[in-house]
């Protein structure tokens, strides 16, 4: 069989060499990911519609143990009835209520909502 510890000195490398690469894998994933979204939002052309603010939410992640992120959003219907829920910066999700009409640029799915004309 195996003596001492020999086993341990040939199979812990080897497992946390496995882990590494399942995290340095996950960290490039995420970061590819990330970029192209960005690309493909930059890319996209920039509407400009009618629209009225139908209802706001927030969404929190995390908290207990971690620090808790809060994400904004606000539901959109255009002037064709069609309903669009786009995520806001909070000092813009501040300043627009339900029922608010005006002007909405929105670039893919990101709505540049400090340039609304209310």
């Amino acid at each position: 069989m195996y003596s001492g510890g020999d086993f341990m000195f040939q199979v812990v490398p080897i497992f946390i060499g496995i882990i590494f690469v399942i995290v340095i894998s996950f960290i490039l994933f995420s970061a590819v990911k990330g970029v192209s979204q960005w690309s493909q939002n930059n890319q996209s052309p920039v509407l400009n519609v009618w629209a009225k603010v139908l209802g706001k939410r927030t969404a929190v992640k995390g908290g207990g143990e971690s620090r808790a992120y809060s994400h904004y959003y606000i539901t959109f219907e255009v002037e064709s009835g069609d309903r669009m829920e786009l995520k806001v910066k909070d000092s813009d999700y501040g300043m627009l209520v339900e029922g608010d009409e005006g002007n909405c640029p929105s670039r893919a799915r990101v709505t540049l909502v400090s340039s609304v004309v209310i």
